[in-house]
């Protein structure tokens, strides 16, 4: 029977052991991972992790303990910060996220956070986010403000500049740069080298890493900087099936780690792993899915109304009379207020709506009028009313609506042409660009993407779409 101390070894024991030595608290937060040993392949990164688990290549045993724990620290901090799992989130809100530079802006974070420490080794080449700051967006200032003003979504999005060429010459590559150029750490070329498609990630050699950029996009001057920068690093990050799950199972494992991430850090005080509470802490959010759902569902319930056509069911019970020879006043009874629920959704198609978004947007508008069994008007317009479809109660099916537009936004015709089928409850798709003039009795709630920087909705409720 095999050894119980030799079920629970790995590569990183010894790493782990020093950690929880200096750093108790934050340094046993790798209890609460998975460890992998990985087949000892040339190729293989020292060490990578999915989300849940880390994974340990054969040429992490030949480095010095303290080079080996500030590897093993840096891919617990990512699985706690819930890096790959933000990652397939920022993907599904772009439908265009470059992992490569996703990996060197978490990569970034995480060293600046650990950079204090002087019982743990980072590599030579590791990027810092004080050191991407300056050299990419010209911003001078300490790390401990970095670290409270930067989180890894607003970091990426600011340095993600690549375009699609507008007309590339013939016989001109439109591969982004760094794709073909920019080598990684083992030799391999930026896209397969740092995008995670190289090395194994416990599943015989079978990578399960996802790179959601789009190969016709050039890089521009930030996105070109911070490769370079990142040119020597091994790609760790390999977001796949581990790091994915239903909205409500992911709202729950960001709420855990960032509660433990919050005592470890208390516990450990001026030895915590952390420098700081940074920015990049996991937010709990309750799933847009979820907000939608209940407004639409209180606003489409059916609702009691008196109804002087029946009596109530006492003044039947007591025939109408209170005694001999005497009535009762009449009771009316209750009815419901409306027969069939109607719901109006106007989407905005001036061109500010990606179509993955939208394409969520539609299936989650079909799922709640099917399980209210609700009448569907849409609306589609920008500065005035495109098209109007008529669904009947449970039936809609909005996969094959051409949602085109492309003129600027005015709310205003949109409002007065949902107004005029009597709703019961509206919702619109949009930006919030544009003036609404008309102010509709019925509530109205505001689907607003929340990668844009929009204005407080001129009346109403907002939901961010993430």
């Amino acid at each position: 029977m095999p050894d119980a101390n030799e079920l629970h070894r790995h590569r990183g024991t010894r790493a782990i052991q020093r950690m929880v030595e200096f750093a108790p608290s934050t340094g046993g937060l790798a209890l609460w991972v998975r460890h992998e040993d990985l087949p000892g392949a040339a190729d293989a990164p020292m060490v990578s992790t999915d989300g849940r688990t880390l994974f340990y290549g054969g040429r992490f045993e030949q480095l010095g303990l303290d080079s080996q724990v500030g590897l093993v620290a840096h891919e617990v901090l990512h699985i706690a910060l819930r890096h790959a799992q933000r990652y397939l989130e920022l993907l599904r809100q772009r439908g265009d996220v470059d992992l490569q530079l996703f990996n060197i802006c978490a990569d970034a974070i995480v060293n600046s956070t650990l950079g204090h420490l002087s019982w743990l080794k980072l590599p030579a080449a590791a990027v810092t986010l004080e050191r991407l700051l300056a050299g990419v967006l010209q911003i001078e200032q300490a790390v401990e403000k970095s670290l409270l003003e930067w989180d890894v979504e607003r970091l990426y999005r600011t340095i993600d500049d690549r375009r699609l060429p507008q007309q590339p010459s013939r016989g001109q590559s439109t591969r982004r740069q760094g794709a073909s150029g920019t080598s990684g750490a083992n030799g391999n070329s930026g896209s397969s080298g740092n995008s995670g498609s190289s090395g194994n990630t416990g599943s015989g050699g079978d990578s399960d890493a996802r790179d959601g950029s789009d190969p016709r996009r050039d890089d521009g001057p930030r996105a070109s900087r911070v490769r370079a920068l990142g040119r020597d690093t091994e790609a760790d990050l390999r977001p796949g099936p581990a790091a994915e799950g239903p909205p409500e199972a992911q709202a729950m494992e960001a709420r855990e780690w960032s509660e433990r991430i919050l005592r470890a850090h208390a516990g450990d005080g001026a030895h915590s792993m952390l420098r700081a509470l940074i920015a990049d802490l996991p937010t709990t959010r309750t799933p847009w899915q979820h907000l939608l759902r209940t407004q639409l569902a209180r606003g489409l319930a059916p609702q009691p109304a008196l109804s002087w056509s029946r009596p109530t069911r006492s003044y039947m019970a007591n025939q109408g009379r209170g005694g001999p020879n005497r009535r009762l006043p009449w009771e009316p009874g209750f009815s419901r207020s409306k027969s069939v629920p109607r719901l109006v959704v106007i989407v905005d198609v001036s061109g500010s709506i990606e179509d993955a978004l939208m394409a969520r947007f539609a299936r989650e508008i079909e799922a709640i009028t099917h399980r209210l069994e609700a009448g569907l008007v849409l609306v589609i317009g920008d500065d005035r009313v495109r098209h109007v479809e008529h669904f009947e109660p449970g039936v809609a099916d909005l996969s094959g609506i051409e949602f085109s537009g492309g003129g600027g936004t005015d709310f205003t015709p949109l409002l007065e042409e949902a107004d005029k089928h009597r709703p019961d409850i509206g919702v619109v798709l949009t930006d919030l660009e544009g003036p609404a003039r008309y102010r509709p009795r019925w509530p109205v709630i505001w689907a607003v993407p929340e990668s844009e920087r929009s204005p407080m909705q001129p009346f109403g409720r907002k939901i961010q779409l993430n």
